[in-house]
């Protein structure tokens, strides 16, 4: 699940990028013989379209994306492995065939798949998912028989596997390759929920309930804090009452990364008036301005907090964005 310098790996793929007249061959080679380990071919001849980010972590791989109406087909030559994947149909849906077995997958539910076995899947017009591959020597001593646990249909939009899905999400949106140590760490985090999901040992559950599910609640927060269009405000009540946590528990999860609540708002206010000012698309724009666009209502202590993170001021980062 890395490369072969044994660093993890994360990009994107767009089919519009490619040309036309090369975009199945190159889909085919890359992302169905080389990560699939499939064949991929048009469901009724339809044009191909393809929008995937794929990360690739210690012994789990994580793919998200849309794709077009595709049949992602299994042949005994092509298995090389004995992973467990999961894919969870954000909309669209799919309808998968592995051996005798054959389940549909709806919108708003996901499957645990056996991997290293001939099969087809078959996406539907506006298919949106995530794919997770898990090695199965990482899942087993979580697990015990993980076989049990497979082609069942499950709501994405509660419990672990909401969780699950939320945090491999969230992984997604960075733009670069983890540093080893949180690149293993967001595998034992993927790890521990995938365990809750599937129903973890006793012992495995306690571990992965302290770990696990702490990471991705906050990496859900964290997501949502990041989104917000408007950061004024912001409180740890707040983001409490809408995920459903006390305030203390929210704090307390921020603290386990050695920060505040408050000093990550804050980073995400100052990174966001950094982006913006330096912005040229930004430039008819006042400094005060932009600071109360990012959630500052003060700008004197704004240009002095932003002084103090950057060794800069507003204005000199202003004037190095539009010299660039």
């Amino acid at each position: 699940m890395t490369d072969s310098d044994g660093q993890n790996v994360s990009f994107h793929m767009l089919s519009d990028d490619l040309p036309a007249q090369e975009r199945l061959a190159v889909l085919r080679e890359v992302y169905g013989r080389t990560i699939l380990r499939a064949e991929l071919a048009p469901v009724n001849d339809a044009p191909v379209h393809m929008d995937m980010r794929v990360r690739l972590l210690p012994g789990v791989g994580i793919a998200t994306g849309t794709a077009s109406p595709i049949s992602v087909g299994i042949s005994k030559e092509m298995i090389d492995n004995d992973d467990v994947i999961l894919l969870a149909a954000i909309s669209g849906g799919s309808h998968m065939q592995i051996g005798s077995f054959e389940e549909s997958i709806r919108p708003g539910c996901a499957m645990f798949v056996p991997g290293g076995r001939v099969g087809a899947n078959v996406t539907r017009p506006g298919f949106t998912y995530v794919n997770l591959r898990f090695e199965r020597k990482a899942l087993q001593p979580l697990l015990g028989d993980v076989s049990k646990m497979m082609m069942r249909p499950i709501p994405i939009d509660q419990g672990p596997m909401q969780l699950l899905i939320s945090y491999a999400t969230a992984l997604q949106k960075l733009d670069v390759a983890l540093p080893g140590n949180m690149a293993r760490m967001a595998a034992s985090h993927l790890l521990d929920l995938t365990a809750l999901t599937l129903g973890a040992a006793r012992d495995a559950e306690q571990v992965a309930l302290g770990r696990g599910l702490r990471a991705a609640r906050l990496a859900a927060i964290k997501a949502d804090i990041t989104a917000r269009s408007d950061l004024r405000g912001l409180s740890a009540e707040a983001i409490a009452a809408e995920h459903k946590l006390s305030p203390r528990y929210v704090r307390k999860l921020f603290e386990s990364e050695g920060l505040s609540f408050t000093e990550f708002a804050l980073g995400q206010k100052l990174r966001r008036a950094h982006r913006m000012l330096a912005d040229p698309r930004w430039a008819q724009r006042s400094i005060t301005d932009i600071a109360y666009e990012a959630g500052f209502n003060d700008l004197s202590y704004f240009n002095r907090v932003f002084r103090r993170r950057f060794d800069a001021t507003p204005s000199e980062v202003r004037a190095d964005g539009l010299a660039a």
